[in-house]
C-alpha cells in the first residue's frame, strides 16, 4: 500500500480530518498539500503566513520535513497535529 489514513487535527481550526498521505512523499510537500486541502475544506480561513509544523499527537514530537513520511513512522491510524 502507497498510503496510509491519518487523523489530523487543526487546533487554530478546532477541526479534525480522516486524511490518506502518501509514504513515499517528503513530510513538506505534504504539508503544502494538507495546507491547500484545509485552506479550501475552511472556506479561505485557513492560511498561515508560514510553513507550519508536523507533530504527532501522542508525543508531541515533530516529524523530521526531510524524511519521507514512512521514514517518519506515520502509518495507519497515526494521529497527527499540524501547527
Amino acid at each position: 500500500m502507497n498510503k496510509v489514513l491519518v487523523k489530523l487535527y487543526v487546533p487554530i481550526l478546532e477541526m479534525q480530518f480522516d486524511v490518506w498521505l502518501p509514504i513515499s512523499r517528503n513530510v513538506s510537500k505534504v504539508i503544502i498539500l494538507l495546507v491547500k486541502a484545509i485552506n479550501e475544506f475552511s472556506g479561505g480561513i485557513y492560511n498561515p503566513k508560514s510553513m507550519p509544523t508536523l507533530y504527532d499527537k501522542s508525543t508531541a514530537k515533530a516529524y523530521n520535513i526531510n524524511s519521507s513520511v514512512k521514514d517518519n513512522n506515520i502509518k495507519n491510524g497515526t494521529e497527527i497535529v499540524l501547527i
